[in-house]
């Protein structure tokens, strides 16, 4: 490369890791370029085009002029294989203009590929967008010949009809998606949560190009309900197809609010793996919260939702008689209740509240004396405060070690992580606006916002911004990250040592990462915070969603998705790489979050 006058960067990939990588972003080629957000897309009509080798190189520069000429830009991906380069034209088919660059490079690239002794198609066949050209690819004799044959085997021309032979103009708008004039009827209006970074609610729904990725039943998270039950109307591109069949009226004068459409995303569990995995970044979740608020102020919001979503005011309730309480929960009778009026399924065992609260025990902790890397905000989320102190405990013990002054962020609301994720997005909005306002003069001072739970976490950084569209949200979510990766960047930037117990023993750690922390930036620095602990060798599991979500695993009408979701992931961590499988794993615990 370097001979041939290349002055870039060549990098050598020589450790299988890196090989992985580098084919994993090939496999995802076309979608990370459908992911160009706006109506403008890297467009698959004359991709595969195939001319010898040697005439490649020109063939390509070619292909560029002619795109220039017609007034766009052209993408490249994939490979050059045996000389078939995928090149998509950037075409608006929504507009004349682009509907006119679809037929002028169309009818020009076939013809320079016939020019330079190529053909219409080298790897994915004709189809509609190039069968066209098949009587000037392969001359009038063998073209009559392929009617011929389609003729006798298919005389009621039933198979696959317009694909070789008798071929409609690509340009045809039946057979496209889009074309001048198109338009949502059913348009969601004025929305919740901020969408003009994807042109609106109908342009994040437009967004799933049907790749397919979310239909995966091995290796990551995307998409949880879909592995368990293996219905397509389950997938990320499932539900997406729901929606736009809604917001173009193909559903009928019901659109958004007809009842199938409530059934198609009543299974997305919210874990945001397809804002990850998707290669075109389709943030089902988003959708589907923004959906609910809307559903709901014509239906009404379930009581199941506002028990649920107003969790922490619950939780603190209930602190005040803990023991009464937790008995309670334990009460077949109550269960049955909670079942017939809440639908909150009796064969969950729910999580019992702690005797002290985290911040009763903190308000008594002797705070160090000596400080020396500053404060740090923990956020006392609601399951540390009410139901797993020992968590709150632990993080401060760690980083009052590590030399910070730990505070608490007093008079703070719920995250609203429970509100946005049952669609009660103006309540949601007011617990934003009352954080940030509490966060921000800390914030500005430099002080950071440590997060044990990953979901709170991730409201501050994603829905907050979208919620409030301001300034201030986007400073305040900039402070706020995960406990690990605080941690770790400390250690790192600081030089800060912690003081190990001198009688560790050598241990296995395996992880399961959370669902928001890998969608949020991954869990390497989890992995990196677990392998300072002398003597721990840390793999992480290959794992799943583990099928609670939340609330939604407690509900009776979603236990049996629930637990088929968890056992996918089970089945997945019994056998970590590297480690030799052990027994067949027990049951997911009932009460995990």
């Amino acid at each position: 490369m370097r001979r041939s006058g290349f002055s870039g960067t060549a990098v050598t990939c020589e450790d299988p890791a890196e090989v992985a990588n580098v084919w994993e972003v090939r496999k995802a080629g076309l979608g990370l370029l459908m992911s160009k957000r706006g109506d403008a897309k890297p467009l698959a009509f004359v991709d595969d085009a195939a001319v010898p080798v040697e005439n490649l190189p020109d063939y390509a520069e070619q292909v560029v002029r002619i795109c220039r000429e017609a007034g766009t830009e052209a993408a490249f991906y994939a490979h050059a294989s045996a000389g078939c380069l995928h090149i998509n034209p950037l075409i608006n088919l929504k507009t004349d203009l682009g509907m006119q660059q679809l037929q002028s490079i169309s009818e020009a690239v076939i013809a320079l590929a016939i020019e330079y002794g190529g053909t219409s198609t080298g790897e994915h066949g004709e189809g509609l967008a190039r069968s066209l050209y098949n009587e000037r690819v392969y001359g009038a004799e063998l073209h009559r010949a392929f009617r011929e044959v389609k003729g006798l085997f298919d005389p009621d021309n039933r198979f696959n009809p317009g694909k070789i032979v008798d071929a409609p103009l690509p340009w045809d708008p039946r057979f496209l998606r889009f074309q001048p004039g198109y338009q949502t009827p059913q348009n969601i209006g004025e929305t919740r949560l901020d969408f003009s970074a994807d042109g609106g609610f109908a342009g994040l729904v437009e967004m799933c190009n049907g790749q397919g990725i979310c239909r995966k039943t091995a290796g990551g998270v995307m998409c949880p309900s879909f592995m368990a039950t293996r219905d397509e109307t389950h997938s990320t591109r499932g539900r997406a197809n729901a929606l736009r069949a809604a917001i173009t009226g193909q559903l009928g004068t019901n659109g958004l609010d007809d009842p199938s459409l409530y059934e198609a995303l009543d299974l997305c569990l919210g874990c945001k793996a397809c804002k990850h995995e998707c290669p075109s970044l389709v943030d089902m979740a988003k959708l589907k919260y923004e959906y609910l608020a809307r559903y709901q102020d014509r239906n009404g919001v379930p009581l199941r939702s506002r028990l649920f979503g107003h969790i922490a005011a619950v939780n603190r309730l209930g602190s005040l008689f803990p023991g009464l309480v937790n008995r309670s929960f334990r009460s077949s009778a109550v269960r049955a209740l909670l079942q017939r009026w809440f639908g909150i399924d009796r064969r969950r065992s729910l999580p019992p509240l702690a005797s002290q609260t985290f911040q009763h025990w903190f308000q008594r902790h002797p705070k160090p004396s000596r400080t020396p890397n500053g404060p740090v905000i923990l956020w006392d989320d609601t399951f540390l405060s009410h139901n797993e102190p020992e968590i709150g405990r632990a993080a401060v013990r760690v980083l009052e070690a590590a030399g910070f002054e730990v505070l608490l962020a007093h008079g703070r609301r719920c995250c609203g992580r429970p509100l946005i994720s049952r669609g009660m997005l103006d309540a949601a909005r007011e617990h934003a606006a009352h954080n940030v306002a509490l966060l921000l003069p800390l914030v500005r001072r430099g002080i950071a916002v440590v997060g044990m739970e990953p979901s709170c976490i991730s409201a501050f950084r994603d829905e907050y911004i979208d919620l409030l569209r301001s300034a201030e949200a986007r400073e305040v979510a900039e402070a706020c990250c995960f406990f690990d990766a605080f941690l770790t960047r400390q250690i790192r930037e600081k030089g800060i040592s912690l003081p190990w117990k001198a009688d560790l023993l050598p241990q296995t750690i395996l992880t399961h990462g959370h669902c928001h922390q890998k969608a949020g930036g991954g869990t390497g620095s989890l992995i990196e915070m677990l392998r300072l602990i002398p003597g721990a060798a840390v793999r992480e599991i290959d794992s799943g969603c583990c099928g609670m979500a939340g609330a939604f695993g407690y509900e009776t009408a979603h236990y049996d998705v629930s637990l088929k979701c968890g056992k996918t992931a089970s089945s997945r961590q019994c056998a970590p790489r590297n480690l030799t499988p052990a027994s067949p794993p027990p049951a997911p615990p009932a009460g995990i979050r």
